[in-house]
C-alpha cells in the first residue's frame, strides 16, 4: 500500500482458525472444524455425522487442554492485539487514508459471515485479505479464502497476501524469541523443538498441498539464524484413522 492510498477507504481482513471462548463453546467449535470439507473430505451428510461424533468424543479432552490456558483459546485476544497494532502502523504510514482492520475466524466467532457484513458496511475502496497462516495449506489459507469469496458481497477491489513461510521479518521475530530462551538455558544442553499443526499425509502426497515443504523451510531458515543448535520438527493434533504428517 503506497501513498496513493490517500483519501481511500481500505479494509484489511485478518484470517485465522479461531478458538473456543470458554468451556461451553469447545464442542461447537470442534464441530465447525471437522464439518469443513477441507478438513474431512466426505459427502455433506456423512461429514456432518462424523463431525458430530468426533466433537463429542474429543470434547472433554479438549476442554481439559483449554482449561490449562484459562478456560478458552487465547487466539482471539492476541489477534485483536495484532489488529490494533496493524491499524496504528497503517494509520501512521498513510494518514490520508481511512483504514479498518477486521478479524474473520474460520471456526468460531467472529465468523466470516459476520465480518463480511461489517466490511461491507465499511464500504471500502480496497480490501486486503491477509491470512495469518505463514504457510499455505488447503486446510487453512485456502479454506478461509474460499468461504470469504463465497460470503462477501460488498464493494471494494480485493487483493490477497498469500503465504510467507520465509519472510525475513517474520523469521527474525521467531529467531529473536528463541535466542532469549537459549540465553536463559545458559550452558545446559538444549534441543529446540518446532511444533506445527499436522494435516493428513494424503493431502501432501496425493493433492500437492505445499504445507509440509513450507513448514520445513521455515524451521530450517529460523534454525540457520540461530547458528549451531540442536533442533527438530514435530507435528501435532492428529485425528481419525488416516496417516498424518509425522
Amino acid at each position: 500500500m503506497t501513498d496513493t492510498a490517500a483519501g481511500r477507504r481500505i479494509a484489511v481482513v485478518l484470517f485465522n482458525l479461531g478458538g473456543p471462548d470458554d468451556q461451553a463453546s469447545v464442542k461447537p467449535f470442534l464441530f465447525n472444524l471437522f464439518n469443513d470439507p477441507a478438513i474431512i473430505g466426505l459427502p455433506g451428510i456423512v461429514r456432518t455425522l462424523v463431525a458430530r461424533l468426533i466433537s463429542s468424543r474429543r470434547e472433554r479432552e479438549a476442554q481439559a487442554n483449554y482449561a490449562r490456558m484459562g478456560g478458552g483459546s487465547p487466539l482471539l485476544p492476541e489477534t485483536r492485539r495484532q489488529a490494533e497494532a496493524l491499524k496504528a502502523e497503517l494509520a501512521a504510514r498513510h494518514p490520508g487514508a481511512e483504514v479498518g482492520v477486521f478479524i474473520a475466524m474460520r471456526y468460531w466467532h467472529p465468523l466470516t459471515a459476520q465480518t463480511a457484513a461489517e466490511v461491507a458496511a465499511f464500504a471500502p475502496d480496497e480490501i486486503v485479505l491477509l491470512p495469518l497462516y505463514p504457510q499455505f495449506s488447503t486446510t487453512t489459507t485456502q479454506s478461509s479464502l474460499k468461504i470469504w469469496n463465497e460470503t462477501y458481497r460488498g464493494p471494494g477491489r480485493s487483493r490477497t497476501v498469500c503465504c510467507y513461510p520465509q519472510a525475513e521479518g517474520w523469521l527474525e521475530a521467531q529467531a529473536a524469541m528463541i535466542r532469549e530462551r537459549l540465553k536463559e538455558a545458559g550452558d545446559r544442553p538444549v534441543r529446540v523443538l518446532f511444533s506445527a499443526h499436522g494435516i493428513p499425509e494424503m493431502l501432501v502426497t496425493g493433492k500437492g498441498d505445499p504445507y509440509q515443504e513450507q513448514v520445513e523451510a521455515t524451521c530450517a531458515a529460523v534454525a540457520a539464524r540461530l547458528g549451531q543448535i540442536d533442533w527438530s520438527l514435530c507435528y501435532q493434533s492428529r485425528v481419525g484413522p488416516l496417516k498424518w504428517l509425522g
